[in-house]
């Protein structure tokens, strides 16, 4: 196995961070430094990680959490604000989140150990949907501005993809996009002259926010995990 994918793994971190800490020199392989993310290993090579051996790959698990305002969607915070991670009690898994919601957005975000998984969960190549329920400002939003998302619009980092937009109410609208871009329905909102109040994601893939309280979390089944790989 490659040695990004075993970190990976292992719970270190994603696939893609975890090349980076290959590159800065932060792994060794039965006590050597290596600098290449591609170099084949497994569990009686000796990885270790910032000195730390790795005693192996653990058990791979994905847990849905209900982020509230002002969580970060980071593994851990120098300054000890709240993470998506903290909402967790410990697990004995090394879980990150997958994928990126604003401090000041809410709903569906996932947390796993699987680096391979968090890969082909965010890449935007696999085009994994996402949907967010946006409550927008100078409503109602008109048909120029639904035809306008549903095309897609153009944004400082260029034109987005097409999105799935659906109004709920006059000043509310659903929006599925596959892209993940920063703060990207935030922008593209404002580009068409409705800025978002709030966002909530209510959908990950075939994964549903549903009656999962704010703060909340609960482990994914073998069947939704089985699922998400199917993606």
């Amino acid at each position: 196995m490659r040695l990004a994918k075993y970190l990976a793994h292992a719970g270190v971190a994603s696939r893609r961070v975890a090349e980076q800490i290959v590159r800065a020199g932060r792994v060794t392989v039965a006590g050597e430094l290596v600098l290449d993310p591609a170099l084949d290993v497994d569990e009686r090579s000796g990885v270790a990680v910032d000195g730390r051996p790795l005693e192996g790959t653990e058990r791979r698990v994905v847990y849905a959490v209900n982020k509230p305002h002002g969580a970060l969607s980071t593994a851990s915070d120098p300054h000890g604000r709240q993470t998506v991670v903290s909402l967790l009690p410990e697990t004995g898994a090394r879980l990150y989140p997958v994928g990126r919601l604003d401090a000041d957005s809410t709903g569906l975000i996932l947390l796993t150990n699987d680096g391979e998984l968090a890969h082909r969960l965010t890449h935007p190549s696999f085009e994994v949907p996402k949907t967010y329920r946006v409550t927008v400002e100078r409503g109602p939003v008109g048909e120029r501005a639904l035809s306008a998302l549903r095309a897609g619009v153009m944004l400082e980092d260029g034109m987005t993809a097409p999105a799935r937009v659906r109004r709920v109410r006059a000043d509310i609208l659903e929006i599925t996009i596959h892209e993940g871009r920063n703060r990207q329905v935030r922008r593209m909102c404002d580009a068409v002259g409705h800025p978002v109040l709030s966002l909530r994601r209510v959908a990950f893939g075939p994964l549903k926010l549903g009656d999962l309280a704010l703060g909340a979390h609960r482990r994914l089944s073998e069947a939704e995990e089985r699922k998400l790989r199917a993606l």
